[in-house]
């Protein structure tokens, strides 16, 4: 049985600038298919736009409100709000307040998998 406990896992920053905690990855756990993660964005700051050729990503907002892009098209995102993030989708989220949500990936995140304008 695999379970990690969220306060021992060490911060870092993304490729596109989101502060995570890897919950179970590839890192810390024998996961091929997916990676759980909590990120957090401080109030008035966004990701860098970016797309991943290979993952589909799913966030679920647990704190604060922000506004979510994806190819263009943005909508306010609140506490409950879980968003589809398909592969190859341009797409940055910005916070209105601290933002704190959870970020599924499959395949499992890479830094080698962010792409950039």
């Amino acid at each position: 049985m695999e379970v990690r406990q969220l306060a021992d896992q060490a911060p870092f920053t993304t490729k596109d600038g989101s502060t995570i905690r890897s919950i179970l990855d590839a890192s810390n756990a024998p996961v091929a298919q997916q990676s759980l993660a909590e990120a957090s964005l401080p109030i008035g700051r966004a990701t860098d736009r970016h797309y991943h050729r290979e993952s589909e990503e799913i966030y679920f907002i647990l704190e604060g409100r922000g506004v979510m892009e994806i190819d263009g098209e943005e909508r306010e995102v609140v506490v409950g709000d879980g968003i589809l993030i398909p592969a190859g989708a341009w797409h940055q989220i910005r916070s209105i307040e601290p933002l704190r949500f959870l970020c599924c990936c499959a395949p499992p995140y890479r830094h080698e998998d962010t792409y950039f304008e």
